[in-house]
């Protein structure tokens, strides 16, 4: 699932999409977050182009000018926004991910040969007992374990942002591309403009090798 958030700069429990539509947004200027968030709108059933879009660099810029009160509304990967909502700056009012689906977002990518290797075959082991822990270990369990490499970030708010991609289902307990999220990833960048013809499932992804 996509892991980004909108946050507002004003409370709003009633919140809709289409309170983006006229609304200043930070946005990123480009590349994977930018085609997610054009697919989500178009999900939602809003207007992109109806949106004042702000573009003032990467996460950190992005996080910068909306502290010092750019923008209405800013599009975050955690924890930034949870951050945001901490320190009273802003209100997490929706996720992407929701409107999306899943979707084959972050990917590993290998040759074919390697998968038949032994050392592949020990790696996806490894990768899948740290797929499972992040699903099963207590958010904050996982949090203290991170910490060091989120210096700027409460503890507390680490784990509150670790709690809802357990709960989004950013981690899944099988570690394939299944067909149905690669289809959504094609329409993703269909969507975007930047893929101009679409590829069969067997032509991009394979099972992973067994770890039998």
């Amino acid at each position: 699932m996509d892991g980004f958030f909108i946050t507002s700069r004003a409370p709003d429990q009633n919140f809709g999409w289409k309170r983006l539509e006229g609304s200043e947004v930070i946005l990123f200027g480009a590349d994977q977050p930018l085609a997610m968030f054009k697919y989500a709108c178009h999900k939602a059933g809003i207007d992109f182009g109806k949106l004042r879009v702000v573009n003032v660099g990467g996460a950190e810029d992005m996080d910068k000018a909306f502290r010092a009160g750019k923008g209405q509304y800013v599009q975050q990967q955690g924890p930034f926004p949870q951050q945001l909502e901490a320190d009273g700056i802003g209100h997490v009012v929706a996720q992407c991910g929701p409107k999306i689906g899943p979707v084959a977002f972050s990917s590993l990518a290998a040759r074919r040969d390697w998968l038949q290797s032994d050392v592949a075959k020990a790696f996806m082991r490894a990768y899948t007992k740290t797929r499972a822990y992040m699903l099963a270990m207590p958010a904050i369990d996982i949090a203290k374990a991170e910490k060091s490499f989120f210096p700027s970030i409460d503890v507390d708010v680490l784990a509150q942002c670790i709690a809802s991609y357990q709960q989004l289902g950013c981690w899944t307990p099988h570690v394939e591309i299944t067909p149905q999220a690669f289809e959504v990833a094609l329409d993703v960048f269909e969507h975007f403009g930047s893929l101009k013809e679409r590829y069969a499932y067997n032509q991009v992804c394979t099972l992973p090798p067994s770890t039998g």
